[in-house]
């Protein structure tokens, strides 16, 4: 598709409102649309999934003449603006080559007035995408489907990472980045958990959330999941119940299989943790050592260690 030339200057058009709405939960529903904020989102929701997004909107620049090769794109996945760039289109160097990469995969881009891109959201960092949510769940379903035996990567057992009633944006966010960095083949949100298509979570993941599925089940969903994929059910909690107790993670991985078990690690509430009846039912609880005087460690961080601790031990042996 070609840019759209005409630059939309108005804020307070029906187009850029409805935009903005997107940030409401209920106007998401009601479209089938979300809005992914910022470069870095924008850039792998192009890249990765350009068939789920339908408009990009982009800042025209103050500066249009700046290098092409400016030294912030090397931090951004880029050595210099792609030739399919067109030389009459006044953005920025840093988000040229994102406008380019939309351009290639035929989507409809459109150039904006600070003050329109600003209005859609206070995060665009100049440059903002809709997309279709459907076709979003559809892409990701299509993924799992499409990997056999769930999806281990590089030859190692799969790793999914499965959270129980998240609630926080950011948090959900940071999970699905960890589950990214660490090589999982999905991320389940199991039961109410946050909207995945809300801004605030998509912006937490950093473009993680167009890297690997993101899917929603209930608990009963999830066990049944599981077992159809062969996968064990690993509780993270600290306390466990008096029928299955936690094993601390080093002993986990240290033992036999411990390291080459296709497993879904599933998380719980920032609050509450895991409910009794769902550790009752998982195959294994095990917890994180604590060696200094912190009492816990945040649903963020404790899905990073432990997540990157099995991704890397099943790749290198004993920690």
């Amino acid at each position: 598709m070609p840019i759209h030339q005409n630059i939309i200057d108005n804020p307070k058009s029906e187009r850029v409102r409805r935009v903005a709405d997107l940030s409401n939960r209920r106007s998401r529903e009601r479209s089938g649309r979300f809005l992914a904020e910022g470069p870095q989102s924008v850039r792998e929701a192009v890249r990765c999934m350009p068939q789920t997004v339908t408009d990009v909107y982009v800042a025209v620049s103050d500066d249009p003449e700046r290098s092409r090769l400016d030294p912030g794109l090397a931090r951004h996945g880029y050595e210099g603006t792609p030739e399919t760039m067109p030389d009459d289109v006044p953005v920025s160097a840093l988000l040229s080559p994102i406008v380019a990469e939309a351009v290639k995969a035929g989507l409809y881009v459109h150039l904006c007035s600070a003050g329109v891109i600003e209005r859609m959201s206070r995060d665009a960092q100049g440059i903002v995408a809709v997309g279709d949510m459907q076709a979003t769940r559809d892409a990701m379903t299509g993924t799992v489907r499409e990997t056999p035996g769930v999806g281990g990567l590089d030859g190692c057992p799969s790793l999914v990472a499965a959270f129980w009633q998240v609630r926080d944006p950011g948090n959900a966010g940071t999970v699905i980045r960890a589950a990214d960095a660490a090589g999982c083949a999905a991320v389940v949100f199991v039961d109410e958990c946050v909207d995945m298509f809300n801004p605030k979570v998509i912006r937490a993941t950093a473009g993680s959330l167009f890297h690997l599925p993101v899917l929603a089940m209930t608990t009963e969903e999830f066990f049944i999941w599981c077992s159809e994929r062969g996968l064990a059910v690993t509780a993270a909690d600290v306390y466990g119940t008096p029928g299955n107790r936690p094993v601390p993670l080093p002993e986990l991985l240290g033992g036999d299989g411990g390291r080459d078990a296709d497993r879904a690690v599933l998380f719980g509430n920032e609050a509450r943790g895991l409910p009794d009846d769902v550790l009752e039912r998982s195959d294994t609880v095990v917890s994180i050592p604590i060696y200094g005087r912190a009492e816990s460690l945040n649903l963020g961080t404790s899905a990073a260690v432990m997540l990157m601790s099995m991704a890397m031990s099943s790749r290198f042996g004993r920690m």
